[in-house]
């Protein structure tokens, strides 16, 4: 399985952005699907997960309210959806997933991650 994030630009804090993460070699209905984000010379963190099989959803505390994870399982693709973003939210944001169906306190732990797509780079601009 690979995973293509896109969806990234430049926006003006306010604003809104959707960001994709394509799945392709096989067809993944079930495991679950997360979007963590980068900021230079910080480590990564989490941002959202989506399980797929109950639709499951966890967000981190700086997203919730503004970020919305979602999936559709035709496309084999998760998306999130980023409302009023902010400055702070500038990041590049990689897509991560993995077979298994993670509980709620391992959905936030990249080492429970196998696959990575390549980030796409968000900047919010004040």
């Amino acid at each position: 399985v690979q995973l293509q994030a896109s969806g990234g630009g430049l926006v003006q804090a306010g604003g809104s952005l959707k960001l994709s993460c394509a799945a392709s070699g096989r067809a993944v209905s079930t495991g679950t699907v997360a979007w963590f984000r980068r900021v230079p010379g910080k480590e990564r963190e989490f941002v959202a997960a989506l399980r797929k099989f109950d639709n499951g959803k966890t967000y981190a505390d700086s997203v919730k309210g503004r970020f919305t994870i979602s999936k559709d399982n035709a496309k084999n693709t998760v998306y999130l959806q980023m409302n009023r973003l902010e400055p702070e939210d500038t990041a590049v944001y990689y897509c991560a997933g993995t077979p298994r169906n993670l509980i709620i306190s391992a959905r936030g732990m990249e080492d429970q991650y196998g696959y990575w797509g390549v980030g796409t780079q968000v900047t919010v601009s004040s």
